[in-house]
């Protein structure tokens, strides 16, 4: 399992999904071998999720640097050596252990996992020095329109997702939205197109006791809390017309300060969310709190009020992996996101129905309000309880097992 996402890594929910499986796989029949990188490549490590990892895995560590960081001039560097992301120089190293641990393990199939592209041309390489078959986990779309916005970084995407979808046995996506779009781009490749969604770990959940919420005011009341968790894109997850909505209902006296917090924990965009609060007049209405080791964080979406997804038309086919903890924290969720994109479709298939486009002013102005009342007295529609046990990594990791399965039989 090729992962650039492996702990200590800190930062990022795309973490889970590699290391779930890493989990599970095991008790299905298959014993996982970690080819991952080298601490020093992480902007941020913690400590936190290393205990998750089976002492019975192996896991190689290969030799990579972070050329933003490691290879700049003054702040500066070549476009070439980040192409096609920052950490290009990891593979060379990770062919070289890969080949020892093939050697050593003599695996079945192997499985890299985008969005550092640089794991799918480790496994290509690798996949054609040895014959082994090739599960490449896409997870979201690569050659975007307009992503990456450099052209020449455009092409090696282009090129590299080609070569995947054209040699590995599978192609693996985390939503239908995904996997069509594929489909149709590679018609000769769309019956080895498959979806694996995203999910959350059941015992990641277990004996998460902390509370976050504020104290209550001398009249019994506090405000309810909205938490956003995770990182606010400034384009795929642009806030502004929800502080525009904001400014709107305050003005109107419509809500409150006292009314609703929204919480944005560990938003990595700090600056533009205050700056946006500032410019609406709505910082009273907005909570800011820097990130907090895993178990902290589904914690707290167990004991706030309310939950926040923000996903814009230009990701319909991507689903923010946070959704399916979202869902399993058993909360009234409120998904400011297009109608017709793949993030909508998880809420709906859960009964939930507090939808609203994050770029219409209007639609969020009208739902807030609706929402917040919902919670208050007690009728908020909380996620389907089948829909929750559908999206546990245990599951996902028996979809995963039941596909490799198909390509070793025995």
């Amino acid at each position: 399992m090729i992962a650039y996402h492996f702990p200590p890594l800190a930062g990022s929910s795309g973490i889970q999904r590699t290391l779930r499986f890493v989990q599970h796989l095991p008790a299905l029949g298959w014993q996982p071998v970690v080819l991952t990188a080298d601490p020093r490549a992480y902007e941020q490590t913690s400590e936190d999720l290393m205990r998750d990892v089976p002492a019975s895995t192996p896991v190689c560590r290969a030799f990579a640097l972070d050329t933003a960081r490691h290879l700049n001039i003054k702040g500066r560097y070549p476009g070439w050596m980040a192409r096609p992301d920052r950490w290009i120089s990891w593979r060379f190293d990770a062919v070289r252990q890969g080949m020892r641990l093939i050697r050593e393990h003599r695996p079945d199939v192997i499985w890299s996992t985008y969005p550092i592209a640089t794991a799918h041309v480790i496994a290509q390489t690798l996949h054609r020095n040895t014959g082994i078959p090739w599960v490449a986990d896409f997870r979201d779309p690569m050659a975007q329109e307009g992503y990456p916005s450099d052209p020449q970084t455009w092409r090696s995407y282009q090129r590299i997702e080609e070569t995947a979808l054209l040699q590995a046995r599978h192609s693996v996506f985390t939503t239908p939205g995904a996997a069509a779009i594929y489909r149709e781009r590679y018609p000769d490749a769309a019956e080895r197109v498959e979806v694996l969604e995203n999910g959350y770990d059941e015992e990641s959940f277990s004996g998460s006791g902390l509370s976050l919420l504020p104290e209550k005011n001398p009249n019994g009341q506090r405000p309810l809390i909205l938490l956003h968790s995770g990182i606010v894109y400034p384009s795929e997850r642009d806030p502004t017309q929800l502080f525009m909505a904001l400014q709107r209902l305050s003005a109107s006296g419509r809500l409150k300060p006292t009314d609703v917090r929204i919480r944005f924990r560990a938003s990595v965009h700090d600056s533009l969310l205050s700056s946006l609060a500032t410019r609406f007049g709505v910082a009273e209405f907005i909570e800011m709190c820097p990130p907090v080791p895993y178990r902290e964080a589904l914690a707290e979406m167990l004991s706030v009020d309310a939950l926040l997804v923000m996903q814009a038309s230009n990701c319909n086919a991507q689903i923010p992996a946070k959704i399916y903890e979202y869902l399993r924290a058993g909360k009234p969720i409120i998904g400011l996101t297009d109608p017709a994109g793949d993030t909508a479709g998880v809420l709906r298939g859960a009964g939930l129905d507090a939808i609203a486009r994050l770029d219409v002013t209007e639609e969020i102005e009208a739902l807030l309000p609706a929402f917040l009342d919902g919670i208050r007295e007690r009728r908020a529609v909380l996620p389907a309880r089948d829909a929750v046990l559908r999206a546990s990594r245990r599951g996902r990791s028996e979809a995963l097992a039941q596909l490799l399965g198909r390509i070793v039989p025995s």
